[in-house]
């Protein structure tokens, strides 16, 4: 596989299943496979239950894979519009310092930043277990600015707030990360032919790489018409 400067993610045969309430087993992915070079930017569409934020919090080593390989050697971020790693009982800002030593980072010069992002005024000093998802998703969003990473795994998170908000994730992500790699999950169409040069839609537990957007698309509506 061709990186740039050897940063690559690299999955191979990742295979995940769940035990349903009437203990059936539903295997979610079935053999996965997924390189991403430094710089790419992956789109994936899935209908709902397809299993794409399973998929995002393994690559993003929030959940574990029942079998395969993954390889990075580029700096992933946590899923932006996972909350699940979140300390409930902390506030934003204890959740903030807590993240940055995670990642061996300081902290005190990103609280004016996360605030201004975040936009939670009184609450990024209150229990994050209080906050609407809107407002932990966009918490979510400003830590992994601060936190920086070689790719960033946004699951729908750009449909969270208005579209003044829309325009600050645009400035941070596009523009000044363009060259940085990013897998992003959306139903939103012209979000993913905007922002992507290589399309996969998830299937069935298949992912399937299409070289065009309109083919990927024209798949997705008829997975969607089955």
């Amino acid at each position: 596989m061709s990186t740039n400067g050897n940063r690559y993610l690299r999955l191979e045969n990742i295979r995940k299943s769940y035990r349903l309430s009437n203990r059936e087993i539903h295997q979610v992915l079935k053999g996965v496979n997924l390189e991403i070079s430094y710089g790419e930017k992956v789109g994936i569409m899935g209908i709902n239950g397809a299993g794409k934020s399973t998929l995002i919090r393994i690559i993003g080593g929030v959940s574990r894979p029942d079998n395969g390989v993954i390889e990075r050697s580029m700096k992933v971020s946590f899923p932006i519009a996972f909350t699940g790693g979140f300390q409930e009982s902390l506030t934003g800002f204890d959740n903030l310092r807590f993240i940055c030593r995670v990642y061996d980072k300081t902290w005190e010069d990103k609280v004016e930043f996360v605030q201004d992002f975040a936009e939670l005024g009184k609450f990024f000093y209150e229990p994050v277990k209080t906050y609407s998802a809107g407002m932990r998703a966009r918490l979510g969003f400003a830590i992994s600015l601060v936190v920086e990473f070689d790719c960033y795994l946004i699951d729908e998170v750009m449909a969270v707030g208005d579209s003044r908000f829309h325009s600050k994730c645009h400035e941070e992500l596009f523009k000044k990360r363009q060259d940085r790699s990013f897998v992003i999950v959306s139903h939103d169409y012209k979000r993913l032919e905007q922002y992507c040069n290589k399309f996969y839609v998830l299937h069935d537990g298949v992912l399937t790489n299409f070289k065009t957007f309109k083919e990927a698309r024209d798949y997705y509506e008829a997975c969607k018409n089955e």
